[in-house]
């Protein structure tokens, strides 16, 4: 008989007798399982929260912050350095002639929370008057935009989702009295869809804070203008600002919560993986024991060592495979879709993302299951094959 048909044919009768053994077996299936969904949910919210924050950025357009600042919160300038900035050349001009750009004005406020009935942070961003040119995938979905000079507001479908009592119409609490929510907007679930817009000088007026900007986002003539709008920028003796372009700024601001999140996955997984390793080796050393005088009959009647070998490490890799399915569905039942909140880590406001969980998150769900596998079935596959034929008879 073949080595081929030897392993299939002890393989086969250890898949047969699995039911028999359904408690051990169960202790390799749920392990995995807690392992795969642990990895695959962490994974999704750093893969979510990357997306969404990056998902912010065109490459037509770039972001002036103060020298040195590492984000639009960190990093102010005045007025009149807003103003030079806006004339600098390399900027796109609309049908009116103005510059397709907006000096913005950052303000973090608590607000209350009707899904949670606790207060929370949300970004209040101060926006000039070609926000709709500058920035074309915001779209408002409900009501209208928001007036200068009134105390009006516009708030983002993720932020509302968050929050539960930004409804159109609804009062948001600012220093200066109630503002409005005049409407409803929706940016492709990127980062400014979790903020509240309103005008900038309106808002700089309420805040009572000084007249300064956070950042200015501009849309560039084109690819070749960035380089000319950020020497002009950068070289004036006047201003004190650095110059990125919208993709790379977000990445960058992005990293640093998405590695943490990345670390979690395979710290907590890898912990929960060696305890998963250690649930197998002992179930697959106690199934080898339960059957040792049947695996000593079958290579006394000539089947081979590598056949039994093969037959344990098929075995578990079924009930890895068996728990990976297992962890990936709860995973996507239970994570899939939904909206988590996290602060940035940069400044007080809070960023809303989706999870979703992917093939290629599931793939690494079920490539870590297997190893799961291959590690709990390896040293019990090879004490089967090596040990003595006489003793295992004798039980």
């Amino acid at each position: 008989m073949s080595l081929i048909r030897e392993a299939v044919a002890v393989t086969a009768l250890n898949v047969r007798s699995i039911p028999g053994r359904y408690g051990t077996s169960l202790v390799i299936v749920v392990g995995i399982a807690a392992v795969v969904a642990v990895l695959i949910s962490v994974l999704a919210m750093a893969k979510g929260f990357i997306e969404t924050a990056t998902r912010s950025g065109r490459n037509e357009r770039a972001i002036v912050l103060g020298r040195g600042a590492n984000s639009e919160s960190s990093g102010v300038f005045p007025r009149d350095a807003a103003t030079t900035i806006l004339n600098a050349p390399g900027i796109r001009k609309g049908h009116d002639g103005k510059p397709i750009a907006s000096a913005e004005h950052l303000a973090a406020i608590m607000v209350p929370n009707a899904v949670t009935g606790r207060d929370a942070f949300i970004l209040v961003r101060g926006v000039g008057s070609e926000l709709l040119a500058l920035r074309p995938e915001i779209r408002i979905v409900e009501g209208r935009l928001f007036k200068a000079g009134l105390n009006e507001l516009i708030v983002g479908r993720s932020a509302q989702t968050r929050l539960g009592g930004l409804a159109l119409g609804s009062p948001v609490t600012l220093p200066q009295g109630d503002w409005k929510i005049v409407g409803v907007f929706e940016s492709n679930g990127d980062s400014h869809e979790s903020e509240l817009l309103t005008d900038a000088n309106t808002l700089i007026a309420a805040m009572r804070r000084g007249e300064f900007f956070n950042s200015t986002t501009v849309w560039l003539e084109n690819d070749a203008a960035f380089e000319t709008f950020k020497n002009s920028v950068t070289t004036d003796p006047t201003l004190s600002v650095d110059v990125k372009r919208e993709p790379a700024y977000f990445e960058e601001l992005s990293k640093p919560v998405g590695r943490l999140l990345k670390v979690i996955a395979y710290v907590i997984g890898g912990f929960m993986a060696l305890g998963a390793v250690f649930g197998a080796l002992n179930t697959m050393y106690s199934a080898i024991s339960a059957r040792a005088v049947e695996i000593a009959t079958l290579r006394a009647i000539g089947f081979g060592a590598t056949p039994v070998v093969a037959s344990v490490f098929a075995e578990a890799l079924l009930l890895a495979l068996t728990g990976s399915a297992l962890g990936a569905l709860v995973a996507w039942l239970f994570f899939n879709g939904s909206h988590v909140s996290t602060t940035t880590g940069t400044n007080q406001s809070q960023l809303t993302f989706t999870l979703n969980v992917t093939t290629e998150l599931v793939a690494v769900g079920v490539a870590c299951a297997l190893l799961i596998g291959v590690l709990g079935g390896l040293f019990p596959a090879l004490r089967a094959a090596r040990r003595p034929v006489a003793m295992a008879l004798r039980g």
